[in-house]
Order: structure tokens, then C-alpha cells, then sequence
């Protein structure tokens, strides 16, 4: 090692940690397989600089915690620009960046509502990407009000028609995500996450989770070709960072004691990877903005990769505005809606019970009992309650990327976390903050979806790493329901007009009234009104029920791989000892 750098595993690993080693994991409970790895935990914990339980100095407390703020920005802020589109408020900047700011406010409460109630590893919670399609789906199945209305005394018209239409398909959302929450509460408050988990496996695991990313291909396609160069600058910066110049060291200046000099590596490139492929793509966007590269008409190819052209938004937002419960009106609950978006809360318990036992061994601790996996459950779901409470239009989620980024800084400390939280909760009261993320062009915002919604799907995909795929039986299951969650909503939304849940046409009706007739005399209004009854002359009900359900892609896929996977005679895994 160069003299001239510091040891960082020995200088800053607090004395307790040097002195006492961590308890030997145990990996996960899951028969599928064994393996010897955990006989390295004890060589492993040397390489922790901050365990579980160690307090780190204030100053080292807020560095990381802003570290962790930085790593979650990406998966968050993509949450609120995809919802922009559905729910109208694509010019909306003011708006946009209220959502945002309300979404870092809910991550920031229920971040620490987990690290000191919940399961209390240092996991930081976010917006979740499963709760995505069925928000959409609920926000589609509501029709667009009237344009606007003339004025006939001048002729003008009124500018307010549609100003805040975009709060009735949020409190639509909001309520779905607040009841359908009390499932995941439900679900932890009993303790079904063991038996609920029994059943499912990574055959229902895996297209569910892959259709989280497939199922957003639309928004994607649709930022990065308002210019496709510099989309595919962002992505090429991106995987340039986080892939190629993953293991490149930045030294950093350090003063030691007795006025020595040293230098701290980090792999700087490795953490932040999504935040300095922005902010270059974002500057190079900048200065070819102000040499006129981009064109300045709107109807024009490039002009949304323009920089300027939203800066408005930070004049016209609050230094300081504190999101409340309700600030968009009272929530709105449809059995529809409450349907569709109990898939994605099942979805989000899925994949954080996998991040919980990730978290476990990177920061090498024994695996969760069950007891804290069903606290954690329980935690997330009132979480989710509270974020549907304040309108932010997602619920949350352990993040994976945050508990990545433990193993490769070796921080583990809950206290950290728990800095960042409250990092999350300053910066989004500040409005101007939240505001000054929705002047990201589009095409950089692209770009980032592009790559985040690919590594979903692989993510998901990558499930069936222990799923014998020499089976005709797995095979059969992982392609017929991956198949079926994108041809459904495809056609769905080509065909809205022909679902028509329990209708009865006209001359249906005659027909069944002629054969009763036949054999009994009974008047026609009298038949008409028992069809009423029994709901079998339409219900608009039952459409959105059903609209909503077959829109949701991960729903499709992941019922009919756990019907499937539950039901085809066979084995899906294969042991390896």
C-alpha cells in the first residue's frame, strides 16, 4: 500500500468493532440451497467500518446519510415524472414538484419508522415501482373532463376547467393505496408472511417482478425519443460509471494527526453513478441550450431537451411548503382501484423480504427472525398508509440500490440511515428544491428510465436462478404468464368499449324472456326490473373492476404463475449442496 494513504478499514472502524466481532449469520432459511459462505462472515466483518449498532462521528453521520439521499434520487424522482403523464400534468411543473416533494417527505418518515419500530436494520424506504401500473391503470379508467368552457359575454375561455382535474385521479389513487395498505398491515400484524411465502415462489416471483419494468416500456420510449442522442448519453454515462468505472479509487485529501497527509479512496464512480451521469448529461443539455443547438419552437424534434424552458417553476414555488395529510381533498375508495393495487402491494412485500435478508448479511448479522420480518411488513404497510395519506400517489418500499451501496461503502450503521431520513424530510419542505428536479430535460430523464426499468425486469428475471429451466413445466409457466401480462393490457387498452361485465344485450333479453314466457306469464317491465336487481344489465362497477385488473400487467402475470406453479404437477427448483 502507498504510505502516503491512509488504511481507511483501520482508521476509521470505531475501537468496539475492532475489538468484537459481529455474531455469525446464518443466510437465509430457504431450502432451495447451502452453501458454505457463511463460514467467511468472521474474515468478512473486518471489512466493516461501521457495524449495525456503532455511532459514527455527527459529521461522518451526515456525509454518509446524504450519501444514502443521493442513492435513493434516481428511483424516486422517476416515480412522480412517470405519474406526470396519466395524470395530466405533463406542463404542470408547480405541481409536479409538490408531488416530489411530498414523496422525499413520505420516505423520510417512514424511513425512520423502520430503522426505530419496524425491523430496525439500516434500510432506507422509497417510492415503490410496483404500486406504478395500477395507479396508471386508475388513473386511464377515469375519462378526461370537457376541454374547457366558452365565455360568451368575451369570448374567452375558462382557464380553471382542467386546472385541478388532476386531483381527482390522485385521490382516487390515494384511497386505493391506503386501503389496499392494510392488507400488507394485515399481513404482518398476523404473521401470514411465512405461510403467504410457502406458496409463493420464484416461478410467480419472477414475472411478476419483471412485468414491473416491462410494463413501463411506454413512458420510457416516450421520454427518451423527444431526443434520442441525448438519451442514449445519459444510458452510455450510466452504465460507463456504474459498470466500467465501478472498481476506479478517487483518492480524497485528509488530514491525520501531527499534521500529516492522506488520501481516502473511494469509488466514487461505484455510489453515484445515476446522480453524475444527470448532472453531465444536464449541463451538456445546458450548453448546447445556450449556443442554440436545440430549437426554441415547441412543435419542433428537441425542443424538450432544452434546459430553459421550465425554469420558470422555481419562481413561481414556496422556499418552504410542509406536504399534509389530504392537501389534495378528501380520498376517494373504489373497489376497483383497492383490487388493482393489493397486486402491487404484493408485489412490494415480495421484494422486500428479499432486501431484508440481503441487509442482514451485508451488514453480517444473523438473518431476520420472523418476528422482525413480520414487524417490518407491518411498518412498511403503515407507511404505505401514510404515504397515501399525504398524496404522494405511490406507496413505499425497502430500496434495494440503498442497501447495494452498504456493501460497498461497508457502513452499516442504523444511525446513518436514520440521518438521511431526516436529510429527506429538510430538503422536502424546502419547495424550490423539489422544484428545481422537474426542469431535468426529458430526454435525460429517459435515458435514466431506460436503464432503471431494464435492471427491474432483470431483477426480476434473475429469480430463476435457481429454477430448473430444462423443464417444459417452469418453462411453460415463466413464458405463458410473462406472455399474458403484456397481451392483455395491450389489448385492453386497444378495446376499452368491450368490456361489459355482467350485461345482457337487448335481444338477449327477448330471448330469455320469450322462453320464461313460454312456460309462465310474467310482464316485461316486471323481467326488466329483476335484471336490474341482480346487476345483469351493466355495471360500471364491475368495468372499472375489470379494466383496471387486466391493465395491470404484474397482476396477470403473477396470478397465473401462482395458479399454475400451485397446480401443475412437478418441481420448479433444483438443490444444489
Amino acid at each position: 500500500m502507498d504510505e502516503n494513504v491512509i488504511d481507511v478499514e483501520a482508521t476509521l472502524k470505531p475501537q468496539s468493532a475492532r475489538e468484537s466481532s459481529t455474531e455469525e449469520g446464518s443466510g437465509t432459511n430457504h431450502v432451495i440451497i447451502s452453501t458454505s459462505e457463511n463460514s467467511s462472515f468472521d474474515n468478512e466483518d473486518k471489512k466493516l467500518l461501521y457495524g449495525l449498532e456503532d455511532v459514527p462521528p455527527w459529521y461522518m453521520c451526515i456525509l454518509l446519510g446524504f450519501q444514502h439521499y443521493l442513492t435513493m434520487f434516481g428511483s424516486t424522482v422517476a416515480v412522480p415524472l412517470i405519474l406526470a403523464g396519466p395524470l395530466g400534468i405533463e406542463n404542470d411543473n408547480l405541481a409536479k414538484g409538490q408531488i416530489i416533494s411530498t414523496i422525499f417527505f413520505a420516505s423520510g418518515i417512514c424511513t425512520l419508522l423502520q430503522t426505530t419500530l419496524g425491523n430496525r436494520l439500516p434500510i432506507v424506504q422509497g417510492a415503490a415501482f410496483s404500486f406504478l401500473t395500477p395507479a396508471i391503470a386508475i388513473m386511464t379508467s377515469i375519462p378526461n373532463p370537457p376541454i374547457s368552457v366558452g365565455n360568451s359575454t368575451n369570448g374567452t375561455t375558462s382557464p380553471n376547467v382542467q386546472s385541478d382535474f388532476w386531483k381527482v385521479r390522485m385521490l382516487q389513487v390515494q384511497g386505493a393505496i391506503m386501503v389496499a395498505s392494510c392488507t400488507q398491515v394485515l399481513l404482518g400484524a398476523t404473521g401470514l408472511i411465512g405461510f403467504m411465502m410457502a406458496h409463493i415462489g420464484p416461478l410467480t416471483i419472477a414475472p411478476t417482478v419483471a412485468m414491473v419494468g416491462l410494463s413501463l416500456y411506454g413512458p420510457a420510449g416516450d421520454f427518451a425519443g423527444r431526443h434520442w442522442g441525448i438519451s442514449v448519453l445519459t444510458m452510455f454515462l450510466i452504465i460507463l460509471f456504474s459498470q466500467h468505472l465501478r472498481n476506479v479509487e478517487i483518492p480524497i485529501p485528509l488530514c491525520c494527526k501531527k499534521g500529516e497527509r492522506g488520501a481516502l479512496k473511494i469509488k466514487l464512480f461505484s455510489l453515484f453513478p445515476v446522480i453524475f451521469a444527470v448532472l453531465l448529461a444536464w449541463s451538456f443539455c445546458a450548453i448546447l441550450t445556450a449556443a442554440g443547438a436545440f430549437p426554441s419552437d415547441r412543435n419542433v424534434y428537441g425542443y424538450l431537451a432544452r434546459t430553459d424552458i421550465r425554469l420558470g417553476v422555481l419562481n413561481q414555488s414556496p422556499w418552504f411548503r410542509v406536504p399534509y395529510p389530504g392537501q389534495w381533498g378528501v380520498p376517494v375508495v373504489t373497489l376497483s382501484g383497492v383490487l388493482g393495487m393489493i397486486s402491487g402491494v404484493l408485489a412490494s412485500i415480495i421484494e422486500s423480504v428479499g432486501d431484508y435478508y440481503a441487509c442482514a448479511r451485508l451488514c453480517y448479522i444473523p438473518s431476520p427472525p420472523s418476528h422482525a420480518m413480520n414487524r417490518g411488513i407491518f411498518t412498511e404497510g403503515i407507511g404505505t398508509l401514510i404515504a397515501g395519506s399525504l398524496g404522494s400517489g405511490n406507496g413505499t418500499t425497502s430500496y434495494s440500490e440503498n442497501i447495494g451501496a452498504i456493501g460497498i461503502t461497508k457502513v452499516g450503521s442504523r444511525r446513518v440511515i436514520q440521518t438521511g431520513a431526516c436529510i429527506m424530510l429538510i430538503l422536502a419542505v424546502i419547495g424550490k428544491f423539489g422544484a428545481l428536479f422537474t426542469t431535468i430535460p426529458d430526454p435525460v430523464v429517459g435515458g435514466l428510465f431506460c436503464v432503471m426499468f431494464g435492471m427491474i425486469t432483470a431483477v426480476g428475471i434473475s429469480s430463476l436462478q435457481f429454477v430448473d429451466l430444462n423443464s417444459s413445466r417452469n418453462l411453460l409457466i415463466m413464458g405463458f404468464s410473462t406472455f399474458m401480462g403484456i397481451t392483455v393490457p395491450n389489448w385492453i387498452s386497444a378495446n376499452k368499449n368491450l368490456i361489459s361485465t355482467g350485461a345482457i344485450d337487448n335481444q338477449t333479453q327477448n330471448i330469455i324472456y320469450s322462453i320464461i314466457n313460454y312456460f309462465v306469464v310474467w310482464d316485461n317491465n316486471d323481467f326488466k326490473f329483476l335484471l336490474s336487481m341482480l346487476r345483469l344489465q351493466g355495471s360500471v362497477e364491475g368495468d372499472q373492476i375489470l379494466f383496471v385488473l387486466l391493465q395491470t400487467g404484474m397482476f396477470i402475470s403473477g396470478v397465473l404463475g401462482f395458479i399454475l406453479d400451485n397446480t401443475i404437477p412437478g418441481q420448479s427448483l433444483y438443490y444444489i449442496s
